[in-house]
C-alpha cells in the first residue's frame, strides 16, 4: 500500500476507540515502518492524540518517530509543536521529556528551538527553550555535586 493510503488509515484510526481501529493502526504503522518516508515526519507526529484509547499502541508511534535521524525527528517536532499542543499536549510532553533525556537530541533540540525563535518566534518555543536551559543547568549542578 502507498504511503498516502497508510497515512490516511493511521489518521482515521488514531483514536483507537475499537479493537479494530487499534489493529488497523498497528498494521498500518508496521507497514510505514518498513518503508518510512522522511517527508511525512511532521504528519507522523500529528497522529499523536491525547484522546487515544490505546496509549501502549501509541507508544509504538513514539518509538517509530525516534527511529529517524535525531536532527530530522527533532526538527519535525519543533516545526509542528504549536499544532501538536492542540490535540496532544500530553504526548508533546512525553516527546519533550524523551528528547531532554538524550544528550545529543537535547543539543539538537536547543539549537533548533533557537533557530525557530529567530525565524518564527512563538511563545511555546521560548517555554521549551527555557525548559532545556533549566534541565542543562540542573544536570551541571548535579554533576558538580557528585564529583
Amino acid at each position: 500500500m502507498n504511503q498516502d493510503n497508510l497515512l490516511a488509515i493511521l489518521t482515521e484510526s488514531r483514536l483507537m476507540q475499537t479493537e479494530e481501529q487499534a489493529t488497523k493502526f498497528e498494521n498500518a504503522l508496521a507497514e510505514v515502518a518498513d518503508n518510512p518516508d522522511e517527508q511525512n515526519l511532521s504528519a507522523y507526529h500529528l497522529l499523536l492524540d491525547d484522546q487515544c484509547q490505546q496509549p501502549e499502541v501509541m507508544f509504538g508511534l513514539i518509538h517509530f518517530l525516534e527511529s529517524f535521524d535525531i536532527e530530522k525527528q527533532v526538527g519535525a517536532f519543533v516545526k509542528i509543536v504549536p499544532q501538536l499542543m492542540i490535540n496532544a499536549p500530553e504526548w508533546t510532553r512525553v516527546i519533550h521529556n524523551r528528547i531532554l533525556n538524550d544528550e545529543s537530541a537535547c543539543k539538537a533540540y536547543q539549537r533548533l528551538l533557537q533557530l525557530a525563535n529567530l525565524n518564527t518566534p512563538h511563545f511555546l518555543y521560548y517555554l521549551l527553550q527555557e525548559s532545556i536551559e533549566n534541565q542543562v543547568k540542573m544536570k551541571e549542578d548535579l554533576s558538580r555535586i557528585t564529583q
